[in-house]
């Protein structure tokens, strides 16, 4: 009748790297077939997957399997036989439960399957062991009471005693080789113990590591909230500065006003020989004008320097800023990293 498939669904493959046994290698580039058959010769379940002409899946599922959802779009079942573990990615959420719940049936059909197949070898041990009981029984008495005619019919029971034998040497072998198995099956699972382990002692170091890259960016953070206060502390230079500037300003018109009234005096001076007394005074005016106006100079000098001294304190600021600004975006990145890392071990696990 040979292989029959019971369930198909689409979904990128992946196996655990045979090296690290951490990382998942993907098997597949792009979404492939993956399908349940169930092989009614051997009467068993397998999962089967091709990528092109290649075979990337083909497990048997035993009763001991475990299919486990480790995300809401990707599962992962462990096979002892092929020494490795499987990783399905799917589209939604909804083809994985199919998935999963599927798996549980086939699991149980397994069961069953060896169920039977174990209650067939013990009944046709105990048939055999019977046979082998009461055979030489009638033999013995053919022998003694029977004739010759007799002990000729007994030839096919002897013949198919030994056929019987021949049975029951296959059904032991055939238990040596799944006796060899289970310990293969048993040697797998140490393995795949071992792995699992190893996988829990990184994830600690992982979380020491996550744990460490939180702290220093706790501390950029308060580094951050120093600049900041430090750019307010800058803000309030910049409204300094504007309030020198109209300062500034109201000198400069304070000063033309100053030299209008100079020019005045002048033309006054000029036109009105008479008022010699008052030249004097508005001479005296005039210097102590052009005092104030030396005196405004070196006040314009002076607040000119500060603004120069508050846009070098403004830039030097703004440098730290910048650097401070690659550093955390440096910590960010390597955080962001260390919380891929812990992703990809919460897939492994």
């Amino acid at each position: 009748m040979g292989s029959q498939p019971i369930f198909t669904t689409r979904a990128h493959v992946f196996q655990i790297d045979p090296t690290t046994k951490k990382n998942w290698v993907p098997a597949s580039k792009q979404a492939v077939t993956v399908s349940y058959f169930n092989d009614s010769t051997r009467n068993s379940y397998r999962i089967i997957s091709v990528d092109g002409s290649k075979v990337i899946i083909n497990s048997t599922i035993t009763p001991n399997m475990n299919f486990t959802k480790t995300s809401q779009k990707f599962g992962q079942w462990a096979d002892s036989r092929a020494n490795t573990v499987f990783g399905l990615g799917f589209a939604s959420e909804q083809q994985l439960s199919k998935f999963a719940e599927k798996f549980l049936e086939v699991k149980e059909a397994a069961k069953l399957a060896r169920e039977k197949s174990q209650e067939k070898m013990e009944t046709s041990s105990d048939q055999s062991q019977e046979s082998g009981r009461d055979t030489p029984t009638g033999n013995q008495a053919s022998s003694i009471n029977g004739t010759d005619d007799e002990k000729i019919s007994h030839v096919p029971e002897n013949t198919v005693l030994m056929s019987e034998n021949d049975r029951l040497k296959s059904v032991a072998e055939q238990s040596k080789k799944l006796e060899t198995e289970l310990q293969a099956l048993k040697d797998s699972n140490a393995r795949l113990t071992d792995t699992l382990q190893e996988a829990n002692s990184n994830a600690e170091s992982w979380k020491s590591k996550v744990t460490q890259s939180q702290d220093e960016n706790n501390q950029l953070r308060n580094k951050i909230a120093e600049l900041e206060d430090q750019c307010k502390e800058v803000n309030l230079e910049r409204e300094r500065n504007a309030q020198l500037t109209l300062r500034i300003q109201e000198l400069e018109a304070d000063l033309q006003e100053k030299e209008q009234e100079l020019e005045d005096l002048r033309k006054q001076a000029e036109t009105i020989p008479q008022l010699m007394t008052k030249c004097e005074s508005i001479t005296a005016k005039l210097q102590a004008a052009e005092t104030a106006n030396r005196d405004l100079s070196e006040k314009m000098t002076l607040l000119q320097s500060e603004i120069d001294d508050s846009q070098q304190k403004q830039k030097n600021i703004k440098s730290d800023l910048k650097k401070f600004m690659d550093v955390l975006d440096g910590k960010i990145d390597e955080l962001h990293e260390v919380r891929q890392g812990i992703s990809k071990l919460g897939v492994d696990n």
